[in-house]
């Protein structure tokens, strides 16, 4: 697992003082407030400054060390930022997505593997799980009554599928 991770993307300057805007890459901005640093980099070798954050309008505005005009801010546009996991703590049972790309997906009770899971799409109801096996590929539902376990030590998730997910030839990828 990768100890930094994509928290999200610098997408404007807000005020004349250089705070920047920053479109969350996560559940929320409410949940980036715990990140007491983010990073230029994703080996952590970059440190950003930060000095303070507050959620605005669903983004989390962000004051960074010597970015103290919109010039200055301006130039950071578009630039993603990091955060070190170790600094997080998720509740029970939640994780990080970029944790659950690339598990295999198998049946909760069976054992049968469907597939990789590939994807994570997020959509207005819950997240869909992207799963392909070889030129197939099937929509899941994450939702929490179909998935028994994720395993990442395992690198497994076990799902509980309706009939009919799996059973067909599945989209052409």
């Amino acid at each position: 697992m990768k100890r930094y991770l994509e928290a999200g993307k610098i997408v404007r300057t807000h005020g004349v003082r250089g705070e920047l805007c920053l479109e969350p890459w996560a559940d929320s901005a409410e949940f980036l407030r715990q990140v007491k640093e983010f990073y230029f980099d994703e080996e952590g070798r970059r440190p950003a400054g930060l000095v303070g954050s507050r959620v605005h309008k669903g983004r989390l505005l962000v004051t960074l060390e010597g970015v103290d005009t919109v010039e200055k801010g301006d130039a950071l546009r578009g630039r993603v930022l990091w955060l070190d996991r170790e600094e997080i703590r998720l509740e029970e049972g939640r994780f990080f997505l970029q944790d659950l790309i690339g598990l295999r997906a198998v049946d909760g009770v069976t054992g049968e593997e469907y597939g990789t899971l590939a994807e994570v799409l997020n959509t207005p109801a819950n997240d869909v799980y992207r799963i392909v096996k070889g030129e197939r590929e099937y929509l899941f539902p994450a939702v929490k009554h179909m998935i028994k376990r994720v395993d990442l030590e395992a690198g497994e998730i076990a799902l509980l599928p309706i009939p009919g997910i799996f059973d067909g030839d599945g989209e052409e990828a």
